[in-house]
């Protein structure tokens, strides 16, 4: 073998391992950007959770009648607490939702609570709560699309079948979060 031909080899043999190195480094960086995009929305999540408690303690004297709605949103922050992957979280975030969207129905058709100052607040803080979790959500579902591209697309299906990269689920909503909360009191 000549010198040239060696040459062209070494060379040959550098470049792919520069596009095996960053392909791999571009698969982890979009995973962990995922990851970290998860944690926000639970970020999230935990202030939700963290405003309920108080919401319904300023709302279960005048309405002792809707131990239901209380019962409900206590299993769904249990069951979110006990949650160990992405998607139960997100499903059990999905039944505190529904709760909470009956809940907050149900204050605005009461008028003594709906002009409680402390009641108002943490509906407003709720509210500005609910926002944040749909712009975490959002950004959420762009990372993890990214990624999937990734993982999806030529070449770099390649070495994420090779290094065991898997395609990620998208944040999607509850089945029937598309219907409003009916309440009848």
């Amino acid at each position: 073998m000549s010198k040239k031909t060696i040459y062209i080899i070494i060379a040959v043999v550098i470049v792919i391992l520069l596009y095996v190195w960053g392909g791999y480094n571009g698969l982890v960086t979009t995973n962990l950007a995922a990851d970290t995009q998860w944690s926000q929305v639970e970020t999230q999540y935990q202030r939700r959770f963290d405003l309920i408690p108080n919401l319904v303690e300023s709302v279960k004297g005048v309405m002792k009648q809707e131990q239901a709605i209380f019962t409900a949103l206590a299993d769904a922050r249990t069951k979110y607490s006990g949650s160990t992957s992405a998607d139960a979280k997100a499903q059990a975030a999905g039944q505190v939702e529904t709760a909470l969207g009956r809940l907050l129905a149900v204050v605005e058709n009461y008028p003594t609570l709906k002009s409680s100052e402390n009641v108002q607040t943490l509906m407003s803080q709720l509210e500005g709560t609910e926002n944040r979790i749909s712009v975490e959500r959002k950004r959420f579902n762009e990372t993890v699309m990214a990624y999937n591209l990734k993982v999806k697309t030529f070449p770099s299906s390649l070495l994420a079948k090779t290094f065991g990269f898997a395609d990620r689920a998208l944040f999607d909503a509850v089945s029937g979060s598309e219907v409003a909360p009916k309440v009848s009191l």
